[in-house]
């Protein structure tokens, strides 16, 4: 079956996922292919993260945004203590470039 969407992953969470622990990888990458397969799988954000979407992987969360031209971008993942802030750190830095 081929996939709609194509994933976009910044070079610096790359190399995160690349380094987690083999069974929570095991489970990002899965989770990874299940947005690609439903991107409106991932819990709409609100507020000033609207237009993102997280979706749960255990205690992480994985937020990401849906293009229009087809493309989910990670904007972040990480434990679900301090995601949603490094997520709009992260939206910030971008509205400034």
């Amino acid at each position: 079956m081929e996939q709609l969407y194509k994933l976009r992953v910044p070079e610096d969470l790359a190399h995160l996922v690349r380094t987690l622990h083999p069974h929570l990888w095991k489970k990002v990458k899965m989770a990874l292919q299940a947005i690609l397969a439903d991107p409106d799988s991932g819990k709409a954000l609100k507020d000033e993260l609207a237009g993102l979407r997280s979706f749960r992987v255990s205690r992480f969360r994985i937020t990401y945004k849906v293009s229009p031209r087809r493309y989910v971008e990670i904007v972040a993942i990480g434990p679900r203590a301090r995601i949603y802030e490094e997520t709009y750190r992260k939206m910030k830095r971008e509205e400034l470039l």
